[in-house]
């Protein structure tokens, strides 16, 4: 109760902080002369489930901070309305205005340095789903090395990596399905090889062939790279395989159109989850970029739950 209420006290002193510093901060973030397809959301269809991911970059983007951009993020997230997102980059400060500003979302996910939810240090890949819509079954957390169980680093990794997942019920159906969401590292591919193939096994062993998965992450990997072919090998790549799909490349780098642009951001979905529509959204917030990544989403039909018409 103690941290809940010292989360509150120091999220209303950094958005003060953030509006009296705003007439200081040259905007650097603004979308205008940038040449990239302007893809908007679209409207859900009653009883599909909307996934999310969103690496929401840990700290300024084109020199405009994170408490600068925090209300912006917000703002995209509510914009989409996501039934469970996967974020990454979610530094402590991070996680403490999400879970405020997005009361009708749980969340679960540890810190990726010290294993904590309270006080921790380091970012967290945190899952928030929709407390009305769904209960939660089951969540955990592993590390992607070789200590799994412990905060740790995989071979040759800059920073420790983390995954995050839970199993979630629907309230009205009963039918229940897992999300899974990471971000493997930006150094050394043989982390993120070890990390693809950790995800699998753990699927595989966890959820089997009898609950549906979405999964969401920041794979640091593009599509002629092993491991984006080790989680297709199980996965079907939501953007691939929707019936209605407009993507464009995720990472930007805060100059869309002008950088190189990559995939790395991904919504993957066992053989299950039929993909109804995918999209990468482009179109920011009042002319301004997000973050350095574009978030995406995927509108699934799982198994189970078609009959509870939202």
């Amino acid at each position: 109760m103690f941290s809940v209420f010292l989360q509150k006290i120091i999220s209303l002193f950094l958005t003060v902080t953030a509006a009296l510093s705003v007439s200081c901060i040259q905007w650097k973030d603004g979308m205008a002369g940038h040449d990239f397809p302007i893809i908007a959301p679209t409207q859900k269809a009653e009883g599909d489930v909307r996934v999310m991911s969103f690496n929401v970059r840990c700290n300024d983007v084109n020199d405009v901070p994170r408490i600068l951009r925090r209300d912006l993020v917000v703002r995209e997230i509510l914009k989409v309305k996501p039934d469970t997102l996967g974020v990454q980059e979610a530094t402590p400060e991070w996680m403490a205005y999400l879970k405020f500003m997005l009361p009708a979302y749980g969340c679960v996910g540890l810190s990726r340095d010290n294993g904590k939810t309270v006080f921790r240090k380091g970012e967290a890949s945190a899952i928030f789903y929709l407390k009305e819509r769904y209960d939660l079954v089951d969540h955990g957390d592993f590390w992607i090395s070789d200590t799994p169980d412990v905060p740790s680093y995989g071979p040759g990794a800059s920073c420790r990596r983390i995954c995050t997942w839970v199993l979630l019920r629907d309230k009205g159906t009963g039918a229940e399905f897992a999300h899974v969401n990471t971000h493997l590292d930006d150094s050394s591919e043989e982390a993120r090889i070890l990390g693809a193939h950790m995800i699998v096994d753990f699927i595989n062993e966890r959820f089997g062939e009898t609950t549906p998965v979405v999964f969401t992450a920041d794979l640091n990997s593009i599509e002629s790279e092993d491991t984006y072919r080790i989680m297709t090998g199980l996965l079907e790549d939501a953007s691939k395989t929707a019936a209605d799909s407009v993507s464009f490349p995720t990472w930007h780098d805060g100059d869309p159109g002008e950088n190189s642009l990559w995939t790395l951001d991904y919504v993957m979905c066992s053989a299950d989850v039929t993909v109804n529509t995918f999209r990468t959204v482009t179109d920011g917030i009042k002319g301004r970029l997000v973050s350095d990544h574009f978030p995406v989403y995927a509108d699934v039909t799982i198994s189970g739950m078609q009959a509870d018409a939202r």
